[in-house]
């Protein structure tokens, strides 16, 4: 069984840096009368609910796999319409209800082999549905590199058992082409570097700990863990330290994202 590793509280310490480009990707969006929506990999729900609310959806079914992130969602009131599910996309995919609209905001980069998952995503869509997604692309930035590191390194490599994060986000080009070729006939493919002015380096990995770190504590005993996440700001802050924005009073770290969208034709 997956430990929940997911902590809301820690996710929502950079809630404004988080939420832009869900708000960029959904300006994407074509608002039709009485849609079915699906926000995979919602969260805490705070931003399905807008979804919900900005559309005007007939209905819309927020799902994570994570029971922890939508805690509150679950218990909040009653909104017509919107709905949570505790399940992951892999039961979502084995679905058969089709919707108008498949959203999902940075959670499509912990699936693989995007080829096979967006043909599958648009077996789900009914005819003219649209399909939106963001993926962050930032695994080359140093942040993600200094965690890919360490899992060569004792004793963190004995405990992950040769397993090393995989980056499942393809070219935007590709994206592109996928898309054309799965019948949305004018695919919009952007990448957007999100610049996030933080209080300082550390705050960089605070902002890692709520996202990209949880799959390496998925995999480490707690006391491990908190020896891998000392050894990574160690490091890290080491590398920062020889870069021109550690000497300013605050800290610039460009995120990119990639943010597509497509309409069936």
């Amino acid at each position: 069984m997956t430990v929940d590793t997911w902590d809301p509280r820690q996710y929502d310490r950079f809630q404004r840096e988080r939420e832009q480009p869900f708000f960029d990707l959904l300006a994407l969006v074509r608002r039709e009368p009485g849609m079915r929506v699906v926000d995979l990999g919602c969260g805490t729900g705070k931003l399905t609910r807008t979804l919900h609310e900005r559309l005007d959806a007939r209905g819309t079914l927020g799902i994570d796999r994570s029971a922890k992130m939508l805690e509150t969602a679950i218990a909040a009131p009653p909104v017509a319409g919107l709905r949570f599910q505790i399940a992951a996309i892999d039961d979502f995919l084995d679905g058969t209800e089709v919707y108008d609209l498949i959203f999902s905001n940075a959670v499509l980069h912990w699936v693989d082999a995007h080829a096979t998952l967006l043909e599958r995503l648009a077996a789900r869509l009914a005819p003219r549905g649209q399909i939106a997604f963001q993926v962050p692309t930032n695994h080359t930035d140093v942040s993600h590199l200094v965690a890919d590191e360490l899992t060569d390194v004792e004793p963190f490599r004995r405990a992950f058992g040769g397993w090393r994060r995989d980056v499942s986000v393809l070219p935007p080009e590709t994206y592109a082409r996928l898309l054309y070729r799965l019948g949305f006939a004018d695919p919009i493919v952007r990448v957007i570097v999100y610049p996030h002015v933080l209080a300082g380096p550390e705050d960089v990995v605070e902002w890692t700990k709520g996202t990209l770190l949880t799959a390496y504590q998925e995999r480490l005993p707690p006391a491990l863990f908190d020896e891998f996440v000392d050894e990574y700001r160690r490091r890290l802050l080491a590398r920062f330290a020889e870069t021109p924005e550690a000497r300013a009073p605050q800290f610039f770290y460009p995120f990119k994202r990639l943010l597509c969208w497509g309409q069936r034709a």
